[in-house]
């Protein structure tokens, strides 16, 4: 099976076609799917209205788009206190009320600021430091697992982390551009998909400012994408006539700034089997 290319200008849109071309594949679901966001910081603010009419969707059952960008990159926290003080109101006022286990505690952004015997303590904080840094001469060199093997490795098909690896890049200007390829083993399109776009934008915008470049574009590979049917915590489930409900529904908004070029996107992929798909 060919991998599903996808290119967009914006956050939103990129969910937007992604959630089509990977729903007109068999079982609604597709392996190495590439998803290329121009600009993610694009088409990623809350009180936009096609990010607002999923994020409506899914506090429905029980989900948010903040919720899931926040696992991601906590941005009220750092508005609030700067950096690197967030670091420690996450992990001293944050992190207590939401660890979910010794494990896990359900945010990736534990993960990036707290890792046995990484330098500082704090890889996230060691990348940003090290772009800093005249003396370091590497563009490509900014790495950040997230998978830990003595964590993740469960024999359990259900829970632990989805997104697995962070790869910054320094792209050639001046000022330099933030580029970053996230790579995730499994990939819920409906529930997760939106919030991960707009946290790695929010992600991407902070090492940005911290080292005084700007943001460059984002590269997600989900190596295997779903188009899930979020359930409620009081057990109801979304159907197949809800998810046609919201993709019709955003697809009736008025066009935004950021899709004049969303034509140049290119999906390899298409089907009229696809619930919402454009005609």
């Amino acid at each position: 099976m060919s991998p599903i290319v996808l290119s967009q200008p914006s956050a939103v849109e990129t969910w937007r076609e992604a959630v089509q071309a990977v729903d007109a594949a068999p079982g609604h679901e597709a392996h190495n799917v590439m998803l290329c966001v121009d600009d993610p910081t694009t088409g990623a603010q809350f009180a936009d209205p096609r990010v607002a009419l999923v994020d409506e969707f899914l506090r429905r059952h029980d989900k948010s788009v903040r919720t899931i960008s926040n696992t991601i990159f906590p941005e009220s926290l750092y508005r609030r206190h700067g950096a690197p003080e967030f670091f420690d109101a996450f992990h001293n006022k944050v992190l207590p009320t939401v660890r979910k286990s010794e494990r896990w505690s359900g945010y990736y952004f534990e993960r990036m600021t707290d890792w046995p015997n990484a330098p500082m303590g704090n890889p996230l904080w060691d990348i940003v430091t090290r772009m800093r840094d005249p003396a370091v001469r590497s563009n490509n060199k900014f790495e950040l697992a997230l998978f830990d093997p003595a964590r993740d490795s469960t024999r359990s098909p259900y829970g632990g982390q989805c997104l697995s690896f962070l790869s910054f890049k320094l792209l050639p200007g001046s000022p330099k551009k933030v580029a970053l390829t996230a790579i995730y083993r499994n990939h819920y399109y409906i529930e997760k998909l939106l919030g991960n776009l707009i946290g790695l934008g929010q992600l991407m915008a902070f090492v940005a400012k911290e080292t005084e470049q700007e943001v460059g574009p984002l590269t997600v590979i989900s190596s295997h994408a779903i188009i899930d049917l979020p359930k409620t915590t009081c057990g109801g489930a979304t159907t197949r006539t809800d998810l046609a409900a919201l993709l019709t529904g955003y697809d009736a908004l008025p066009a935004a700034p950021d899709q004049a070029n969303s034509a140049n996107g290119s999906v390899a992929s298409g089907s009229s089997a696809a619930v919402g798909a454009r005609p």
